[in-house]
């Protein structure tokens, strides 16, 4: 039977979602490049250039082995799946399920049939029964039936190394004057410069946008940096913008890579003897637990869970996120530079810099959402919107996290090399030269004590409050601190 198999940017894998089964002599493979997902909102150029140059690349290749592929442009993917429907005589339409609930209600009600989504590990009927049965839905009970249903890492029915996770071991600061292995650079070609002509982008060599180079990055992960990850993880330095990190999420979630294919390379790794159980537990966790606890948890919750505002947070988004040079305080200008730059920073400076800050400062949680979809290259629909809402912010009021990831200056200085020439002290809570994050730590926990003091992991900290002698003195200076972050003068 002839049909027209959909491709969304994300599904890009041969062996995975309606491609699995296709044929060649009688399939249509339809993609389409939407005004909407291209000019609709400040999207970061790097973030659009991969995510087209890696979809007209992966085109191409289905080309190559004999497929007629039709790559439209269009106004609205329903615009673009109608020109090609005229074209091929109205043949019916698959796709695997989409990835957002956006995308999945305008494909259902133009009538095209899905099959699942195979690109995670876990069905969404599979966690919705999981979810279903806990009264709390904490991360680590659903990573443990992972390890145990999906046999990784696992020596019968106990964890390998005798505990399932490491987190103690994971959490050492990066070394002073701290290069490492150097990551891969991915040569452009003619395709790639097309598309960065029409975007009117500078290239750069950070990402792959072929199924070949993301193969490659994940080998010289595997090679050079798998067995550091672990115990440097956490940690932050402007010596080297990406650690031991994999840079695997991009081709994750475009589909250029499969996570069943990364599990197999970080077990065979771990088995080899090489790398140490912290760095292969800890990286595997991240895969099997946290991205599809994620995702279905995005699934399980429902399309109104990105409207919460449990904490009633309404400041307009902070200058300093968008421009570096709106701020003084040295670990936000350098994380979003870095951002203007790759689009990428690692998970600590998305929570304890960014999503801290965010919270600390009543940033509206919709709002903050809205730019970290935008200026993320991996900034897939069910990534940010539980990261942000339950996670980053604790807007869902503790749905998913039992307490709020708010921190003061001594965290970041701890963890990073941030601090030294900041002209801001981590010790300090008050005065000119106070940390902002420091100030407003204690500040957020005072304009919150009464949520919180019901929270049996937040008690401790509340009662904090009652030992700040200079409580008056550091309410005002949080006042001021505010107002110079929205003036883009702190």
């Amino acid at each position: 039977m002839k049909r027209i198999i959909y491709l969304a940017f994300d599904h890009l894998h041969r062996d995975f979602g309606a491609l699995k089964q296709a044929n060649s002599k009688d399939d249509v493979i339809a993609l389409v490049e939407s005004a909407r997902m291209t000019t609709g909102r400040n999207w970061h150029k790097e973030r659009l250039f991969f995510l087209i140059s890696s979809a007209r690349h992966f085109a191409q290749s289905l080309r190559e082995e004999g497929f007629t592929v039709e790559y439209v442009k269009a106004a609205t993917t329903i615009d673009g799946l109608n020109i090609i429907s005229d074209k091929h005589q109205s043949l019916p339409i698959i796709s695997a399920e989409p990835s957002s609930f956006r995308q999945f209600a305008a494909l259902k009600e133009y009538g095209v049939s899905f099959v699942e989504n195979d690109f995670f590990l876990t069905p969404r009927s599979l966690f919705h029964s999981w979810a279903s049965e806990q009264k709390s839905y904490l991360m680590e009970s659903f990573y443990r039936k992972q390890r145990t249903r999906l046999n990784i890492l696992m020596d019968g029915k106990e964890p390998i190394g005798g505990a399932w996770n490491f987190d103690k071991e994971n959490r050492l600061p990066a070394p002073k004057k701290y290069d490492g292995p150097p990551y891969l650079e991915h040569q452009r070609d003619e395709i790639d410069r097309e598309v960065g002509v029409e975007l009117g982008h500078t290239l750069t060599t950070n990402w792959a946008t072929t199924r070949t180079g993301a193969l490659a990055q994940m080998k010289n992960f595997f090679d050079n940096h798998f067995a550091e990850f672990g115990p440097l993880e956490d940690a932050m330095t402007t010596e080297n913008w990406a650690l031991h990190h994999s840079l695997l999420s991009p081709y994750l979630n475009n589909g250029l890579l499969h996570a069943s294919e990364v599990i197999q390379a970080a077990t065979d790794a771990f088995h080899s003897g090489k790398v140490p159980i912290e760095s292969a537990e800890g990286f595997i966790r991240q895969i099997i637990g946290w991205r599809e606890y994620v995702n279905g948890m995005y699934w399980f919750l429902g399309p109104d869970y990105r409207n919460n505002n449990q904490l009633e947070a309404e400041r307009p988004l902070l200058p300093l996120f968008t421009d570096p040079n709106k701020t003084q305080m040295n670990c936000i200008k350098e994380t979003v530079s870095d951002i203007n730059e790759r689009a990428w920073v690692h998970h600590i400076p998305r929570l304890m810099l960014l999503s801290n800050l965010a919270l600390v400062t009543g940033t509206n949680p919709q709002e903050f959402l809205e730019w970290m979809r935008e200026v993320f290259i991996d900034a897939s629909e069910w990534v940010m919107v539980p990261n942000v809402i339950g996670m980053g912010v604790h807007a869902d009021g503790g749905r998913m996290m039992t307490k709020p990831y708010a921190a003061g200056g001594a965290y970041i200085s701890r963890m990073s090399n941030y601090c030294k020439p900041c002209k801001y002290d981590p010790k300090l809570r008050t005065g000119e030269n106070a940390c902002p994050f420091t100030t407003l730590y204690w500040d957020f926990l005072d304009r919150h004590k009464e949520t919180f003091a019901k929270n049996h992991r937040m008690s401790q900290q509340v009662f904090g409050l009652n030992r700040l002698k200079d409580l008056p003195e550091l309410k005002v200076r949080a006042q001021e601190v505010l107002k110079g972050l929205e003036l883009g003068q702190i």
